[in-house]
């Protein structure tokens, strides 16, 4: 098993819901107000069987008009339409902006190859347009083209992948346990989406249950810990692939 993170940068988002490309090195974050600064981190990753994308990023686009995350994934040595899986945490938009692609003033799939592996009211919700974090055209592009497994509830999806309903950061998301291959792989999305929110232990106001998600967040860390489990960060600031120790009620994230 190979595992991969695809950075697709650092953006600030405000009040609007609006993600804008921020460069640490060149931007000051005085400069915008009221704003959340998030890393934003899909991840590849390669099996004997498969190659699975968990989370698909924003969907922001380089120069030449081509997904940052396609090209990611050819940095990586692989073609897009290579891939077999789509696994999705959620569809908060940073999570599922890049599930689909703009060609010729059409939403296609990013990847009409792969089956798309969704928590079925997870999908309904988004479609039904209750919440602008959620984009209605995504999900009617998928809707009409792409190939989808909905799921419900936890449970076994193939030999090896197992999904659990955990509903914190949004009402219906999932995470998943990958075990092949001699090794096991944590992604927990947005319930435990850095090493920082997991070390400093917090309720966030933009999780659906607060609550619950900074109860999940150590129930994961502590089960990761004890399985020895690779956790993958998807906003992690500086590293998101990594292994979880925990001692004496504290956390440490090693580099994986």
């Amino acid at each position: 098993m190979e595992i991969f993170a695809l950075g697709e940068g650092s953006y600030s988002v405000d009040a609007t819901k609006k993600f804008i490309p921020f460069n640490p090195e060149t931007d000051n974050r005085k400069d915008r107000p009221g704003s959340l600064f998030i890393h934003v981190n899909p991840f590849l990753i390669k099996t004997t069987d498969d190659l699975i994308l968990l989370d698909a990023g924003l969907g922001y686009k380089d120069t030449r008009d081509e997904l940052l995350l396609h090209q990611h994934i050819r940095n990586a040595g692989f073609d897009p339409d290579d891939v077999t899986l789509v696994l999705m945490s959620h569809l908060h938009y940073d999570h599922s902006g890049g599930l689909v692609v703009e060609r010729n003033g059409k939403l296609e799939p990013s990847f009409p190859q792969a089956t798309h592996v969704i928590q079925r009211e997870e999908f309904e919700f988004g479609l039904s347009g209750k919440s602008s974090s959620y984009h209605v055209e995504i999900f009617e592009a998928l809707q009409s083209s792409a190939k989808i497994d909905f799921v419900e509830g936890s449970g076994e999806y193939k030999p090896g992948i197992n999904y659990e309903l955990s509903g914190g950061h949004s009402k219906f998301h999932q995470v998943f346990w990958i075990d092949l291959e001699s090794k096991k792989v944590f992604f927990g999305g947005d319930e435990l989406p850095e090493p920082e929110q997991l070390i400093r232990k917090f309720v966030a106001k933009y999780d659906y249950d607060g609550q619950r998600a900074s109860e999940l967040r150590v129930q994961y860390g502590k089960k990761a810990a004890v399985d020895g489990d690779i956790c993958l960060f998807y906003h992690a600031r500086t590293t998101p692939i990594g292994t979880v120790t925990y001692k004496d009620e504290v956390f440490a994230i090693t580099p994986a």
